[in-house]
């Protein structure tokens, strides 16, 4: 199969503007599912705690169990911290701001590299302006598409290394602010914490938390939700799945993003209910029932290759307008 060179374009209005008034006309109620919920922060305390017990029960393993105790354990808890890193990016543990900033760089400690501070701010761009390559963060470059195009080794490469990918995406974002006193305490906390693993625990539970990190949103099964979140996998058109699968409990219902998208001042416990009310149209669009299933789809199927993405033109004039109203459901 011959090799894609450019990403899908379109010109039509993102729907995430436009789907939620029609659900809400239709259930006002859900707009009682918006607000904070404080009880999450006790999940980033479980978290962060299983992944410093597991530094320390790995710290004098043999070498080989260290890869493989990431695999299968330090990437979940790992992809469990990113969606608590994500609910604190939308406020949506405490009321105060800088309360969710600190609660996010406490998730972020024992992942190896710092990334809550910004990735809260590339998030928001990310609603307000999906398939706008000059402030969509999620999108890939064009030089990625060239680079790893349909292949399955290609895929496999992107993957693996894309936690290194994504930081190589910061100088295209030239409106969102790269470092402050927020970055540099991220930075403290999680560099911190990477040299205590090490002086403390040794080389083995230093590799332990690196190697959970780039499973866990690498070559894993659980990256089949960077692909179920916005490639196009169903068709030309449709450019955010859902995902109903049973790591949804791991994930805290991550998978659930057409819902988030269209809603996303309501909290991950009570997204599943964002899909009841709106089933009439959460039900009628394609969405994924399993990662694993999907990751290998992307791996092995040439049809679908890092350019299999959609990208919008940006609009001043209607820019100023729509990420105004997106932003307010953001925050």
């Amino acid at each position: 199969m011959s090799k894609k060179t450019d990403f899908f374009y379109t010109e039509v209005k993102d729907l995430h503007f436009e789907r939620p008034i029609e659900i809400i006309k239709e259930h006002p109620e859900i707009k009682n599912l918006m607000g904070k919920n404080p009880a999450t922060f006790l999940i980033v305390i479980l978290a962060v705690g299983l992944q410093i017990g597991g530094m320390w029960f790995m710290h004098d393993k043999p070498w080989w169990s260290i890869f493989l105790a990431a695999w299968l354990f330090g990437a979940f808890v790992d992809h469990t911290l990113f969606v608590l890193i994500h609910e604190s990016a939308h406020n949506l543990l405490f009321k105060q701001k800088q309360n969710n900033l600190l609660a996010g760089i406490l998730a972020n400690s024992v992942m190896f590299f710092p990334s809550s501070i910004s990735f809260s701010r590339y998030h928001l761009k990310h609603h307000a302006n999906q398939g706008i390559p000059e402030l969509d963060g999620d999108l890939p470059s064009d030089w990625e598409g060239k680079v790893f195009g349909n292949s399955t080794i290609g895929k496999a490469l992107w993957l693996l290394f894309y936690p290194i990918i994504q930081v190589s995406r910061v100088p295209r974002m030239k409106e969102v602010k790269n470092f402050d006193w927020w970055v540099a305490l991220n930075w403290v906390m999680v560099f911190g914490t990477d040299a205590a693993a090490f002086y403390f625990l040794g080389p083995k539970a230093f590799v332990y938390l690196c190697a959970s990190l780039f499973f866990s949103i690498g070559l894993h099964p659980l990256g089949g939700r960077w692909v179920q979140e916005h490639f196009l996998t169903s068709d030309d058109v449709q450019e955010t799945h859902s995902y109903y699968g049973p790591l949804n409990i791991v994930a805290l219902n991550v998978g659930h993003h057409n819902e988030h998208h269209d809603f996303p001042s309501v909290p991950w416990n009570k997204l599943p209910k964002v899909r009841k009310a709106g089933e009439k149209w959460y039900n009628s669009i394609s969405y994924h029932n399993s990662w694993t299933l999907l990751w290998l789809r992307f791996l092995f199927d040439p049809k679908i290759s890092i350019y299999s993405r959609m990208l919008r033109k940006r609009y001043e004039k209607k820019k100023k307008v729509d990420t105004t109203a997106k932003a307010k459901l953001a925050s």
